[in-house]
């Protein structure tokens, strides 16, 4: 009895008294509460590097805020697969990634199976060449392939390292470098020949 009624006073008095050892077991939801709280405002704290990947990878404002909401949704819900010794960054951004071509399958499909049901019109109309703007980088970036777009935006504009973009794609370093090498050479001739032609 007097050992609980020690625990209960060390308890109490936690605050005023620093020489109490803390309670096994009772700090637990605390802890835990405090843990989940972090995470949360970590993935708050990326929501700007989120947003800006994901209208970069949807070229569509709506689509990418709908997607960022989901990967956060996604996120929030397997934090326990979440090392914390990991890279939180790249974790989120792995999952926005991955989402996003999920959905690109699903509407690959969806448009299979309405065109077979007599729909003759496309829902991706293709932007139209005349409206090419040279001084204009996004227009540029669409130029470039999905893979090495994708690899710029998360090197140049994210300003992740190598590892981490290498990590996200679910490539080697080497590849990610590669990629990167080629975008830039392939920014430097559209421009080139845009201002050819001009």
């Amino acid at each position: 009895m007097a050992d609980h009624d020690q625990k209960r006073a060390c308890f109490l008095s936690a605050a005023a008294n620093s020489d109490c050892a803390p309670v096994p077991g009772n700090n637990t939801k605390a802890e835990n509460a405090s843990a989940s709280s972090r995470f949360r405002d970590e993935i708050v704290g990326l929501l700007p590097e989120l947003r800006a990947f994901s209208r970069f990878l949807s070229h569509d404002r709506v689509r990418a805020d709908d997607l960022v909401q989901e990967a956060v949704m996604r996120a929030l819900a397997s934090r326990a697969q979440f090392d914390p010794s990991t890279n939180l960054k790249a974790w989120t951004f792995t999952i926005l990634r991955n989402l996003f071509y999920e959905q690109g399958r699903r509407r690959k499909r969806e448009q299979a199976v309405l065109e077979q049901y007599g729909s003759g019109t496309r829902m991706n109309a293709s932007p139209d060449a005349d409206s090419y703007q040279v001084s204009d980088l996004d227009s540029m970036l669409w130029q470039l392939s999905p893979l090495l777009r994708e690899a710029l935006m998360l090197v140049g504009a994210q300003e992740m390292s190598y590892d981490e973009a290498a990590v996200i794609c679910g490539v080697a370093v080497g590849t990610m470098k590669a990629r990167v090498s080629r975008a830039r050479a392939a920014l430097i001739a559209i421009r080139d020949c845009a201002v050819k032609d001009n």
